[in-house]
């Protein structure tokens, strides 16, 4: 007897052992996930995430965060480390280039898999190497209730019946100038609200609006956005650049010769007023509307329309979304950690309790076919970027202003823009002093 039970007690410790290893693997194989956050604001959001994270499935997830804009600085001295981030964020085609070396392939993530939009994501000789985690959008916001005062007039010169039908530049053209003869029946000033062009609030123009003919250059000629073929442009969509800024100089609540004086919040305001039915600006931008004194636009009547320009093919267009916020996974990390980051990220926006914390706390407009209606946000233009992006058919024009050579670029092609809208600068003069400005200053930040 006290044989058979020094043989069981032996084989007990035998198979306690087996199991303890088996534990130690099975922790081991689930590997670490180490994220180098980007924004201090958020750091304690990311936290709880980590810990919720933690508590479900038992793999641990440490979260750093980079001091305010020290993020390159931090990331650089952590990549050298044995503790590197296993997850970090690129800011771009640009970032990828100056981090190719860690940037894993997540072409078969599953994160990727249900990016909605996948020309959104950094790629480059068809891999991914970056994909947007959140997501912004602009274009041209209108105000529903008084476009269908419009359509309902018995004079309108157009055969459409609603902005649903508007899918390119000249249908749009057609549109505005016969709503802006009619601007006193619809009981507006102008079509568009005025076109900010005073120094410091001419972003949306010297930027956001210059993104449309650089995106076409870059896409309809095959540029490698994370090569030096960016250092230079031709500026060959300029003339369908000016198509849509005359449209908005035209048929405005103020003359062209007067948009020097004009600030963001002018515009905002005369939206709101209902002194225009058109602005063009970005989902952060209801706020802005909401809370203008004796605002008259109703949510549901606050809607996008894409920023059409006249080029072949634009019937496809989307808005304008993009990000400069994109997860990528640290190729040097061991596969374990690779994999339990991947694993973490999607989880993040995919269970329930990750997209609350994305929808909820983080405030994200996740750009995932994993979240339904009821989970995303709720203010009108982000509904609204959401619905776009998921439309069957079209694609979102990305955001490559983040390859433009230097703020200096952007504020002399601000300044030429006041020029021609005051009509003290041929249009011709505008387009050379972009494409050598471009150049000048790519080099000079090589």
């Amino acid at each position: 007897m006290k044989r058979v039970l020094t043989a069981v007690a032996a084989t007990t410790m035998a198979v306690a052992s087996v199991l303890t290893m088996a534990s130690c693997s099975k922790k081991s194989e689930a590997g670490t996930v180490r994220y180098l956050n980007f924004k201090p604001e958020v750091a304690g959001i990311y936290q709880e995430l980590a810990e919720a994270y933690e508590k479900e499935t038992g793999v641990k997830v440490i979260v750093e965060t980079a001091a305010n804009n020290a993020y390159e600085s931090t990331l650089m001295s952590k990549m050298a480390t044995k503790e590197a981030p296993t997850l970090f964020q690129i800011n771009g085609p640009r970032g990828y280039a100056n981090w190719k070396d860690y940037c894993a392939d997540l072409s078969n993530t599953e994160l990727y898999k249900h990016l909605s939009d996948k020309s959104l994501a950094v790629t480059s000789g068809g891999k991914v190497y970056g994909i947007p985690y959140v997501v912004e959008g602009y274009g041209i916001i209108y105000n529903k209730a008084l476009t269908d005062k419009y359509f309902a007039l018995s004079n309108k010169a157009v055969n459409m019946a609603s902005m649903d039908e508007v899918n390119n530049f000249a249908e749009l053209k057609a549109v505005v100038e016969d709503m802006q003869k009619n601007a006193a029946a619809l009981g507006i000033d102008g079509v568009f609200a005025s076109t900010s062009l005073k120094a410091g609030e001419d972003w949306r123009w010297q930027t956001h609006l210059a993104n449309l003919p650089v995106y076409y250059e870059f896409k309809n000629n095959n540029v490698d956005l994370a090569s030096d073929a960016t250092k230079k442009i031709n500026f060959e969509y300029g003339d369908n650049y000016r198509n849509i800024l005359d449209l908005y100089l035209n048929n405005s609540v103020v003359s062209r010769k007067t948009v020097g004086t004009k600030t963001v919040v002018d515009s905002m305001s005369e939206f709101a007023l209902e002194k225009c039915v058109m602005v063009q600006n970005g989902n952060w931008a209801w706020g802005q509307i909401a809370d203008v004194k004796g605002n008259k636009v109703l949510p549901e009547n606050v809607k996008y329309l894409p920023i059409y320009t006249g080029v072949k093919g634009e019937e496809a267009q989307g808005l304008c979304i993009g990000t400069e916020n994109f997860y990528a996974i640290n190729s040097q990390a061991s596969a374990a950690d690779q994999k339990a980051t991947a694993d973490f990220i999607y989880w993040l926006y995919s269970s329930e309790t990750g997209k609350n914390y994305v929808t909820n706390k983080l405030g994200f407009i996740a750009p995932f076919d994993t979240f339904k209606e009821s989970e995303r946000p709720t203010d009108p233009l982000a509904v609204e970027i959401s619905k776009w992006m998921s439309k069957d058919g079209i694609t979102s024009v990305a955001w490559n202003f983040t390859l433009f050579p230097s703020q200096k670029f952007k504020d002399d092609f601000g300044a030429s823009l006041l020029k021609y809208a005051q009509e003290t600068k041929d249009w011709a003069d505008v387009k050379a002093d972009v494409v050598s400005s471009w150049e000048k200053e790519s080099n000079a930040s090589m």
